[in-house]
């Protein structure tokens, strides 16, 4: 019996030492996953039926392949970290994401995709988190079929940075829209808040079973200072009643990180405080103007197909009504990465947070 037990764990070893040669060495994690929205989606909504897809030009001006279904100009908050952590190539998103590729990671993000899964629905197709979650799953099969040994590709998983952002949706394509949705009459900001980190802290517990061990929540930035919540309310300050919801939500998401950690000590969650990270919004006003022309109508507030956008696109915070620039985006992950504050994360920074060693396996 003992012979029989050394022989599954040695084989055990040599399946993870086959997989890990698979894998790009110089990395600082040997893969990568990505969760979320249009803050980080790289294509996945592009064949979608929706009016959430930035695969036409503007979008995608500064980026070396032009539109790709990011919703910037150039690189987004993932595409930069992901040259942090020192891999060569964007991670692919999980439309187009075939063969070995998935080894080193997969982008699920969507654009208009909620913690709710009505959420953005007025919008059309998208892939909410709970699919994400769905299609993770898939990939881990892939990644199964190729190594042959659950065991070895949990152990490969148990080593990976994930990244979630979501919840923005939650508020622009479904709160805050009364006209589409129910939930700003049924619940209370309060009320709302807490059930949106209800049902994200059983996603995410979802992720921890599917192997996560390194995940970095992204909380909401200031949406009351984006230029939508601005041209909405016909003011060129701050939205505080938009602020002081996602307030709501940001606090209870903090209070998950350290409930998580607590409960799943295997694990190490931390919380990126966007709220505080892109509080330049709210003091510099003239940042709160976006580079390219928006839609009223179709897509409202995102870029009108094929007209020129403005020339000092490092000046501009906002692209479009919604999401950053490149410069934007280049600003917020180098504060996740490396906190500039005590107050950007919690407990820790990414980089940190990476170098978590194996008492978390």
């Amino acid at each position: 019996m003992v012979a029989r037990v050394n022989n599954v764990t040695t084989t055990t070893i040599l399946m993870i030492l086959n997989f890990i040669t698979l894998v790009h060495a110089a990395s600082k994690v040997p893969c990568y996953f990505i969760f979320g929205d249009s803050l980080l989606d790289n294509g996945n909504n592009n064949n979608l039926n929706t009016e959430a897809k930035a695969n036409y030009p503007p979008y995608g001006i500064d980026f070396p392949n032009g539109p790709t279904g990011r919703f910037t100009n150039g690189r987004n908050m993932a595409d930069i970290l992901g040259k942090l952590l020192g891999f060569d190539d964007y991670i692919p998103p999980f439309a187009s994401a075939t063969g070995r590729k998935i080894l080193q990671g997969v982008n699920y993000a969507s654009g208009s995709a909620g913690i709710r899964n009505e959420t953005g629905n007025h919008l059309g197709n998208r892939i909410f988190l709970d699919l994400q979650l769905q299609n993770h799953q898939n990939t881990i099969s892939r990644m199964v079929d190729l190594v042959g040994n659950r065991v070895a590709t949990n152990s490969h998983l148990n080593k990976c940075l994930y990244i979630v952002g979501i919840g923005s949706n939650d508020y622009i394509n479904n709160y805050l829209v009364p006209k589409h949705y129910p939930t700003n009459s049924l619940y209370t900001p309060s009320q709302y808040a807490t059930l949106l980190v209800q049902q994200y802290a059983q996603q995410l517990k979802t992720l921890y079973g599917d192997g996560a061990r390194k995940i970095a929540l992204f909380g909401l930035p200031q949406i009351g200072c984006i230029p939508q919540e601005l041209q909405k309310h016909n003011t060129r300050k701050c939205v505080d009643s938009t602020n002081e919801a996602i307030q709501l939500f940001n606090e209870k998401l903090k209070s998950l990180v350290t409930d998580l950690n607590t409960n799943f000590p295997q694990a190490k969650f931390t919380y990126i405080n966007m709220y505080s990270i892109s509080s330049i919004m709210g003091t510099l006003s003239f940042l709160n103007y976006p580079c390219c022309n928006v839609s009223k109508t179709i897509a409202e507030g995102q870029c009108v197909s094929g007209q020129a956008p403005c020339h000092l696109r490092a000046a501009h915070m906002f692209w479009d009504n919604f999401h950053p620039t490149e410069n934007g985006n280049l600003i917020a992950i180098m504060r996740a990465y490396n906190a500039f504050l005590p107050s950007d994360t919690y407990p820790v920074d990414i980089s940190h947070l990476i170098q978590s060693g194996e008492e978390l396996i």
